[in-house]
Formats: C-alpha cells, structure tokens, sequence
C-alpha cells in the first residue's frame, strides 16, 4: 500500500477514536504516526516495515508497529475495518461536513440521535441544534451549507489521486506481453480537479482477453460489469475504472470521444456535419467511407483543426482558436525554473532549510523561495519577529554555501480580517518577498472579503497572493468574493497570483486562470511545500495551468534566476 493511503486511513483511525471518545492520547499517537509517515519515503518507510525495524522511528510504539507493518505489506488492516463498523456508517459523511469534528459529531449521535445527513438536515431546518452547547442559528445555516457541499462531493476523488491510481492500472496492463496501447481518457485525461471515475481506452488483439486481466488486476476490489470488450471495476479505494477495448483502426477516435467533454464533442459533430462528415467513437465517415486517421492529429487534421490538447477540450473556444491557429503553446513541467511557497521546520514543514535548499539544488532549480507561517498562524508554529529574522541570517549564511542556488527569504503573511499584515512594514522590507494569503476568518460577506484581499494586495510589500480563494477541494468552498475586482487589483499593483499545486485546493481554478491571462495578471505555480514529497505537487499544478490555455510567458517561476533576482529587486524598490 502506497504512503498516502497509509496516511489518510491512520489519520482516519484518530478520528474515529476520537468521535467514540477513547483516550486523547491514543488518538493522537495515530495523527502523530501519520504525519511522520508523511514525512518519509515511499522506499524508507517499506524497507523499515520488511526489516521490521519501525519500531526505531520515534512515535511508533509495539501496537501500532504491528497493524503498521501489517497495512504495508498487505494492504489491509482488520482493527481499521472493525472501528469504522463500530460506528454509524452516516456518521462518516456528517465528519465531511464543515465545522463539524468528531467531538461535535458524537454529541449530536448521542443527545439527537443523528446519525445521517438527512437527520442533520431535518435537525437544522427544524432549529433544534441551536440550545445544544457550541451551536447557534448561524452555525445551524452554517451546517446547511456544509451539507450541501458534502452532498454535491460525495462519489468524487482528487485529480492527483485518480491520476496516481491510473497510472497503475496502465503499467499493469502494459506490462503484458501481447496487448497493445492503452491510453487514459476521460475527466482524468482532461485534467479536471476532481473526478468521478478512471477511464482507459486501448486497442489489442484478443480484448475479451484484456478485459479479464483488467478485471484481474490487484488494485480491483470488486467486478462491476465484464464484457469481451469493456470492464468495468471498483478499485480498493472506491473509486470506478472502465476499460474499453477497441479495434486499433478505431483507436484514435475512440481514445478522442472517450476525452472530450459532452460539449466538446457535440461541438466537433456540428463541425464534422457542416462538412459533409460523420464523427464518432468508430471513426470519420464520408458516407459510408471510412476516413483513416493514424493518430488525434490526423483526426483534427481531417476536421482542418490544429491539434487541440486533451486539457482544453471543453468547448471554452478551442475548436474556433484551432481553426485559426491561434491556439496557446502551453506551460510545460520542464519550462519551470524554480519554486516558492516552500515551509520548513521553523512553522509546520518537517524539512530543515539546509535539506530543501540541498534538494531544489540536486533537482536541478535555479531558485527556492521560503516561506514559513507568520506569527498569527500559531496552530501551525508562525514564526515571531526574531525567529523570522534569524531565518533571514540563516539563508545569507547557506547562500555562499550553495552559490548555484538563488534563496530567497520570503514568508507567508496572514491576511487580517481587516486586511492589514501580520508583520510591521519595516520587518516586511528586510525580505526579498511575501506571499499573503487568508488562513482565518473564512465567513465574511462577498463585500467585506473582497475589500479585505484588494486592501492587501495595495500593501507594497506584497509579491504573490497565496490559494487565492482558501477552497478545498472536496471539503470546504472557497470565501465569497468579486474575483474580477481581485484580479484588477493584483493587475494595479502587480501582485502575482499564486496557482497553489496541492491537489486538495488547485487554487486559482482553472476557468479563472484564463480570465486571469486574458487581463495580463501574472501566474506563478507553487506546491506549498511541507515537506521534500510535496515538491512533486508542481505536477498538478501545470496540469491546471494548462487546462486554464496559461503559456510559459503567463508563470512567473519560469523565469530565469537572473530574471527572477531583478524582477524582485525592482520590485523592493519600487
């Protein structure tokens, strides 16, 4: 089992023990395990479980060294299955809910008797959470909301989770001698922030054949459907998988239907018609003629398109920018040069600075921008005055050690909730750069929030503005705000805007990055790194930013070191 499943089901088992009221300690023995699993790699954290030798990590006692030990290296764990059985199985969806935890959760199971959504729904239109303690009639419209999201959530999956899980399912199937290509479709092919299901499309010469191999496979829990050319599974992880299997002729226009949106393929047949053509997951046809097309390119070619990228085919104005040739040429993982948005063990990361500067060398950056948690952010160690300051010295010192690196002192400001900054100008102006960004006081007016984030971006000393919208994907909608008014402000005071790469948030969205490149604002893709594993979040990030048509000119950490150095001096300057 991979380290993040490891991860999310022990941080699940923390709250479980925590909702049925067991010892504090205990649960939190299990956040603690998952957040130092975090912390290792995907090798280091299976060789100690064969060796047995988890027990040397500090943390990790006898008891929970086994059912570790016993989750890597076979995937389950019983004591997992028998405390989520133990509790209401609608109490796991009311968990999603925002602003309700498990204590919350369990008091509401045991003094109303809810255990479902429907019951927390009734309860709230009803008033009835408003005289329990901690709950008011805001919280009840609050919770109203949160339902909603949950409701609207439910049967999705992260882009970088489904993504991962594809992969797999593909090395799998190539790995056999005799099939032939298999390729990703689907939303996942589309790079849409959060998925419903995998789908595969491939061609090989005996499909029944394939079909039952993919049904086969390990990472299938359960066999929906079984045919000689489709399958259809549910993997361990709950979500679906169709593969379809088709002849190698109709390869490339059933790898492009299976792609494209609904829109985007209706599109594309209102233009195949206007041609005298027919276009569908067989073929394009004149007539009864079959139009061969070795690849997606010579599809477009035949429609006289130009080669539109899986990404953009949502018919948001690609086909009619294919026709004219004026499609973007999009932002690519090798264009980026550097990275910001980086915490170290001084707030909440769990790398030391001397380790991430060494890392972003060896990967070959040119650049690493720091930022750890300002001084209001004290639940995630925020960084007082003196601290931020001596990390300012530390950085000068490891810079003659590392000259081939640029490293830039940086922070993340808290945004105020009256938009001011959590630091004082003058200890602002000793760094080459600030991210600002909102980490509290989330419900405010659509008015009220939006004037909190233009008054910060007028703030001189800020360079980015960090996960513009606070959302998380699949947990909380981002803060009401006018984001055109944000946007014109980020543009007044040149304030980059960050596209935050963690796969819980892609924040800017990508339907906004468009508008944000239409208007000049400049885009800079960061994974908010907590530690050397999340680097790799970048990935995620220029799947979005192509999605949103963003060039390599559109993203700021494409920049060159020499460029970057005078962009931020000109800027402290200015």
């Amino acid at each position: 089992m991979e380290s993040n499943s490891v991860v999310k089901i022990f941080e699940e088992i923390g709250r479980l023990l925590e909702l049925k009221g067991e010892n504090p300690f205990k649960s939190r023995a299990y956040y603690n395990v998952a957040r130092t699993i975090r912390s290792m790699g995907e090798k280091r954290l299976r060789d100690l479980a064969r060796e047995d030798r988890l027990k040397e990590v500090e943390g990790i006692g006898e008891a929970i060294n086994d059912k570790l030990k016993e989750l890597l290296l076979t995937g389950f764990l019983p004591y997992y299955g028998e405390l989520r059985e133990s509790v209401p199985p609608g109490l796991h969806d009311i968990l999603l809910v925002p602003g309700l935890g498990p204590k919350k959760t369990w008091m509401l199971y045991n003094t109303l008797g809810i255990s479902t959504l429907d019951e927390l729904e009734s309860a709230c239109k009803e008033n009835r959470l408003a005289g329990l303690r901690g709950f008011s009639e805001r919280s009840q419209k609050n919770i109203l909301q949160g339902i909603g999201h949950v409701r609207n959530s439910l049967g999705y999956y992260h882009y970088g989770m489904a993504l991962g899980l594809a992969n797999i399912l593909m090395e799998g199937l190539g790995a056999h001698v005799g099939f032939g290509q298999v390729n990703l479709a689907g939303s996942i092919r589309r790079c849409r922030e959060v998925v419903k299901d995998i789908d595969l499309v491939a061609f090989a010469g005996n499909p029944a054949k394939m079909t039952a191999f993919f049904a086969g496979l390990s990472q299938v829990a359960g066999v929906i459907a079984l045919g000689e050319t489709k399958a259809t599974v549910r993997l361990h992880k709950g979500i679906k998988a169709d593969l379809r299997v088709v002849k190698e002729e109709e390869f490339p226009f059933a790898l492009h239907h299976f792609t494209g949106s609904k829109e985007h393929n209706t599109a594309l047949r209102q233009r195949a018609k206007t041609m005298g053509l027919k276009i569908n997951e067989y073929g394009i046809f004149k007539g009864e003629e079959l139009l061969s097309c070795r690849d997606e390119q010579e599809l477009f070619a035949t429609l006289d398109l130009a080669y539109i990228p899986p990404e953009l085919r949502e018919n948001l104005g690609e086909i009619e920018a294919a026709e004219k040739g004026v499609l973007p040429d999009l932002v690519e993982e090798k264009d980026i040069k550097g990275i910001f948005h980086i915490h170290t063990t001084s707030s909440d990361g769990i790398n030391t600075l001397e380790e991430i500067v060494y890392f972003c060398r060896e990967t070959g950056y040119e650049y690493v921008g720091i930022t750890d948690h300002s001084i209001s952010a004290h639940y995630a160690g925020g960084l007082s005055v003196e601290e931020l300051l001596g990390q300012v010295e530390e950085i000068e010192g490891l810079r003659g050690k590392f000259p081939e690196l640029a490293i830039f002192s940086g922070v993340e400001v808290d945004i105020r909730t009256d938009g001011s900054l959590d630091y004082a100008d003058e200890v602002l102006q000793k760094l080459d750069f600030v991210i600002a960004s909102i980490h509290s006081g989330f419900r405010m007016t659509r008015e009220k929030m939006t004037e909190r984030l233009v008054r910060a971006l007028s703030h001189p000393q800020v360079t980015m503005l960090g996960h513009p919208t606070g959302r998380l994907l699949l947990e909380r909608e981002g803060y009401p705000l006018d984001l055109e008014r944000v946007l014109l402000a980020a543009l007044e005071h040149g304030v980059i805007i960050e596209l935050n790469a963690n796969p819980a948030r892609l924040d800017l969205d990508w339907r906004h990055l468009k508008r944000a490149k239409d208007m000049g604002v400049l885009v800079s893709i960061n994974p908010d790194a907590h530690s050397l594993q999340d680097f790799s979040d970048i990935k995620f990030g220029i799947s979005i930013a192509r999605k949103g048509w963003l060039e390599k000119k559109d993203v700021f950490n494409t920049l060159t070191r020499q460029e970057v150095e005078a962009y931020l001096l000109n800027r402290k300057r200015s």
